[in-house]
């Protein structure tokens, strides 16, 4: 991975600083806002941090920018921290917070307004807005940003002290009001919240924003290049300018990257929330969604992660990444990795009648084709087993490959069988399928007669009843994240259960939690289902993970229900 993972223009630019020794060594971090869970688009963040960490014998860091006390939680600090371990990318020291420096903060924001670059304005939100302009028109001074030095360090006090309701009063610089990059009119720099602060907790009741601070840590800190995705790159002449204009001695730089869309998803922490708010999902861990947590439920493992962030690269073009390459990655890692099982999701009941009663034959059954080492099952085979209701079509036509009256059917590592009788309940569904097996035809192919194809099957004394999540696809649309509200484009049919068996023996004996089955898919066991699996009378809960084939993204959503 370390080889591989690299090549692109953030590491040529370290290759030349280092071989230029602009820095003695590279330090990278990972900063995120405990304000909600990661996503994938994290991992890629993640990964490009770390591994030119440890490609150029670096440091990496995992800092906590944690400037506002009302959206973030504690549980969002364990779970971020939990995900980065899970993916296999542990930082260097202890993990650090942007609170930890807020004295420094306040020190530098001191040292803005003593030498006329910072003042306390008292506009409201917004006008603050109103002020500022657009694209297309300047910005408007505010009336308070002419204040002596005098004034607003006793304001700026009597803001420290709580002396102004919130959105009474705010810091900020004094760049340029008529600047074309919005970002440099003013922006504000300190705001009153009257919170609690998971790290703080009442110590302060002003917090810097985002941008104000996150520059200075990295400075604290020692950052060497500060890598941040394109949606920051006005926000880098702040970076800058804050840096250029307080006492502090270490300069790192940003540098900006392409983020992460991937299509029929949303990335956005705001929307995110939304759609689990409004209860459309279960929570941040809901299979549906590409948080890390979500994805590790739904079975993905952090080697396939990191083979999908090291394909998409990184550059400065924006792009929307198929699903299907996530899917491939998966695929492709749990192919080697998953033992295979036989799983029916709509199973009906098959009576071999010429078969005794009494015969139940132990079938010896390889747990992966092309892997020994994953060694064998033993299996049963009986007069009672069960199909899946799809390998069976009551009327045969033409080049017909399911099981059906005058059509040879293998069933997977046993016989061959073909239908004598259908039997039906009162309302014509059909329950049970009579069926004559060929004794002679045990893993070999009968002479007088041609097999059109192979099923799956379960024995009744196999049996371990279950329950399948079957997941598509969250959204109707390729780009949901573009749009103002991504609600009116949730899929409805996002997940779909069904009621089904599996074998009882490999899914009690084996050490994996993740299996393909056979002609069906990969599926592993559902976290919730894997903590009560010791309990008796516990239906066992599988997640599909993904196809065994890949599938094209406008199917994705078409004839969920069969």
């Amino acid at each position: 991975m370390l080889n591989t993972y690299g090549n692109h223009f953030i590491e040529k630019i370290i290759n030349k600083d280092l071989k230029n020794q602009v820095y003695r060594k590279l330090r990278t971090r990972f900063p995120p806002e405990p304000n909600g869970y990661l996503h994938i688009g994290h991992a890629k963040s993640i990964y490009l941090n770390f591994y030119l960490a440890k490609k150029f014998n670096g440091y990496f860091y995992l800092r906590f920018d944690d400037t506002n006390p009302i959206k973030e939680k504690i549980s969002y600090v364990k779970a971020i921290k939990k995900d980065l371990k899970w993916l296999g990318c542990m930082w260097d020291g202890t993990e650090k917070y942007t609170s930890s420096y807020f004295n420094y903060l306040y020190k530098y924001a001191i040292e803005l307004i003593n030498k006329g670059l910072a003042y306390v304005d008292k506009l409201k939100k917004n006008e603050i807005k109103k002020y500022r302009g657009t694209l297309i028109k300047p910005g408007i001074n505010s009336p308070y940003r002419n204040q002596t030095i005098e004034e607003n360090l006793l304001l700026f006090e009597k803001m420290k002290r709580g002396d102004f309701p919130e959105g009474n009063a705010c810091l900020r610089a004094k760049i340029d009001m008529k600047s074309s990059f919005i970002i440099m009119r003013d922006p504000v720099l300190y705001r009153i919240i009257f919170s609690n602060h998971h790290q703080t907790r009442n110590a302060w009741c002003i917090y810097p924003t985002y941008d104000f601070a996150h520059c200075i840590s990295d400075a604290i800190e020692h950052i060497t290049h500060s890598l941040c995705t394109l949606e920051f790159q006005d926000n880098r002449r702040l970076y800058d300018w804050i840096l250029n204009n307080i006492s502090i001695k270490y300069r790192p730089k940003q540098y900006e990257f392409s983020k992460l869309n991937v299509e029929y998803s949303v990335l956005s922490k705001r929307k995110l929330k939304t759609i689990i708010e409004k209860k459309i999902v279960d929570n941040w861990d809901d299979p549906r969604l590409l948080t890390i947590s979500g994805l590790k439920r739904r079975g993905y493992t952090p080697e396939a992660i990191k083979n999908f962030c090291m394909k998409i690269g990184v550059t400065k073009q924006e792009n929307s990444v198929q699903l299907s390459l996530l899917e491939s990655c998966i695929r492709s890692d749990l192919n080697v990795r998953a033992p295979r099982a036989m799983a029916i999701l709509d199973p009906i009941k098959v009576i071999i009648y010429n078969m005794p009663d009494s015969q139940k034959e132990i079938i010896t059954i390889p747990n992966h084709p092309n892997n020994k080492k994953m060694g064998t099952r033993k299996s049963i085979f009986s007069k009672e087993i069960y199909i899946d209701r799809s390998d069976f079509n009551e009327k045969p036509s033409k080049n017909n490959i399911k099981l059906s009256h005058g059509i040879f059917i293998r069933l997977r590592y046993a016989y061959v069988i073909t239908v004598t009788k259908i039997k039906k309940n009162n309302f014509g569904k059909i329950i049970c399928l009579i069926c004559k097996y060929d004794k002679n035809t045990f893993r070999k192919n009968p002479i007088n007669y041609r097999v059109s194809g192979v099923i799956h099957w379960i024995a009744k004394e196999n049996v371990l009843n279950a329950i399948f999540n079957i997941y598509y696809p969250l959204f109707k649309i390729k780009k949901p994240d573009l749009e103002k509200t991504c609600l009116p484009f949730i899929n409805n049919n996002s997940l779909v259960q069904k009621k089904g068996i599996v074998e009882k023996s490999i899914i009690l004996n084996s050490k994996k939690n993740f299996y393909q089955f056979e002609r069906v898919g990969y599926f592993c066991i559902d976290k919730d289902s894997l903590e009560k699996l010791q309990k008796k009378n516990h239906i066992i809960t599988f997640n599909r993970i993904v196809t065994l084939k890949e599938r094209k993204s406008n199917k994705l959503l078409k004839k969920q229900q069969h």
